[in-house]
């Protein structure tokens, strides 16, 4: 065996090993990305700190992609290791390595071209924050393809079932980012300029750690130069498999765009809450996204196997578990909000924007626990399209609803954090619509091996 397989014994034990350290995981870069905005905020000004802050949902957009046909590469070599198919196992790994790699490289090109552009008609960035922006953005893209490299490499392990090495990257990136930041921001004063610079470095080291690890413990990923080798038809099948996924989470960025516009109308003390308040949100989010990732390989190793009666069963468990650590983590999150805030070294107004902002989405942000794990359901059944489906009907509430009461008298600009009441609600009700309904479960066996090739 290459890993560990979640085809016999008890599910929600399998589900709950095997999300643990993806939550650590994720939590650890949330952290670094915390420290990251802190030390700007502090040590540089807050302008700086949104700058940083307005830069994110631009940058979603590259991580979305990366993220999603690393997860559609992953979905399928899970589908092979559950059949026990090693050959085509290393084959898709391959492929999927040299696609990703090669889209990372285009993704640095194709930023840079398009940010000045995008930064000031998209998202309507203020113009005495524009140049940071574009500073921090550019050289953050310059290290797209670490990113676009750590990612597959990390799909391919959770894959095999070994998701805890996710978490020895993520700290090696998170200690050396943290330093980096307090050298290069605190100690140089390099502003932005730093941040960014830091964020590649330490993007550099998790991608080598990954791919360290990946070829030293598994023979079957130990991949000489020579030995790579492509197929046309294996990355069509990470793309076509991939492409719901990465969808969805391009959604999310042009959705996050839109609202991220919404919210620079209401000056830069707005901005620079809405920054540490989306951070914020990050930490509530961690247990459904953790659980989705988890299900989606739960699923398709299952799936491979041929028990598809065991993914119900896991469906029900994991959402339990979610909402149960999502309840949680908002009470922490809005217990110690005036400390969090603080931290960050906000001004007044942008101090009481963001407590608002904080505690509205430790309630609202519950309702996300309760259907986003079944998302890795879909994906992990070739369902993908269903998740975007989901995510689409969703922030287009979110953004409709923004942009309808951002000027009204019962809403005005707290539209920016209750529109997750109406977005959240709508994508509760599609996904359980359609989990009950059953349609997930068609057309979800592994494909035979004349398709593979």
């Amino acid at each position: 065996m290459i890993g560990k397989s979640m085809t016999e014994g008890t599910p929600w034990k399998h589900i709950l090993r095997f999300a643990l350290p993806v939550l650590a995981g994720s939590l650890l870069q949330q952290l670094y990305n915390t420290v990251d905005s802190i030390v700007v905020g502090r040590y540089a000004s807050e302008d700086a700190l949104s700058a940083v802050g307005t830069t994110g949902s631009f940058t979603f957009l590259f991580l979305a992609l990366a993220m999603g046909f690393s997860a559609g590469n992953g979905v399928i070599v899970a589908q092979r290791y559950g059949a026990g198919d090693e050959k085509q196992v290393r084959a898709n790994a391959s492929t999927g390595i040299l696609l990703m790699l090669g889209m990372g490289i285009l993704s640095t090109v194709i930023g840079i071209l398009v940010s000045q552009p995008a930064y000031t008609y998209l998202v309507d960035v203020p113009k005495e924050l524009l140049d940071m922006t574009l500073q921090y953005f550019n050289i953050y893209a310059l290290g797209l393809v670490f990113q676009f490299g750590y990612n597959i490499f990390s799909s391919i392990l959770r894959a095999v079932g070994d998701s805890a090495a996710t978490l020895y990257f993520l700290l090696i990136a998170s200690v050396l980012n943290i330093g980096l930041d307090l050298a290069f921001v605190a100690g140089l004063h390099w502003g932005v300029v730093g941040a960014a610079v830091a964020t590649d470095i330490a993007q550099g080291a998790s991608f080598a750690a990954a791919y360290i690890y990946m070829t030293k413990k598994y023979p079957v990923f130990r991949f000489k130069p020579k030995e790579f080798t492509w197929s046309w038809g294996l990355a069509k099948k990470t793309l076509f498999t991939g492409f719901p996924i990465a969808l969805q989470l391009i959604v999310v960025s042009f959705g996050l765009t839109f609202i991220q516009r919404a919210v620079n109308g209401f000056g830069k003390a707005m901005t620079a809450s809405f920054t540490v308040g989306q951070r914020m949100e990050m930490y509530m989010n961690l247990p459904c996204n953790a659980f989705q990732t988890t299900l989606a390989t739960y699923t398709g190793q299952n799936i491979g196997a041929g028990k598809p009666e065991r993914v119900k069963k896991g469906a029900y468990q994991t959402v339990f578990m979610s909402f149960l650590m999502t309840v949680c983590i908002s009470v922490i999150v809005w217990l110690l909000s005036e400390k969090i805030i603080a931290l960050f070294k906000l001004s007044e107004q942008s101090a009481v924007y963001c407590g608002d902002h904080i505690k509205t989405i430790a309630l609202i942000n519950i309702i996300l626990a309760l259907y986003i794990p079944l998302f890795g359901v879909f994906q992990g059944t070739n369902h993908g399209a269903a998740a975007t489906v989901v995510a689409t009907g969703a922030l287009g509430v979110r953004v409709l609803v923004t942009y309808l009461f951002r000027y009204s008298d019962f809403f005005g600009h707290t539209i920016i954090w209750w529109n997750g009441l109406f977005g959240f609600g709508a994508g509760f009700l599609i996904t359980w619509s359609y989990y009950l309904s059953g349609l997930w479960q068609k057309r979800s066996a592994v494909k035979d091996q004349s398709d593979r090739e």
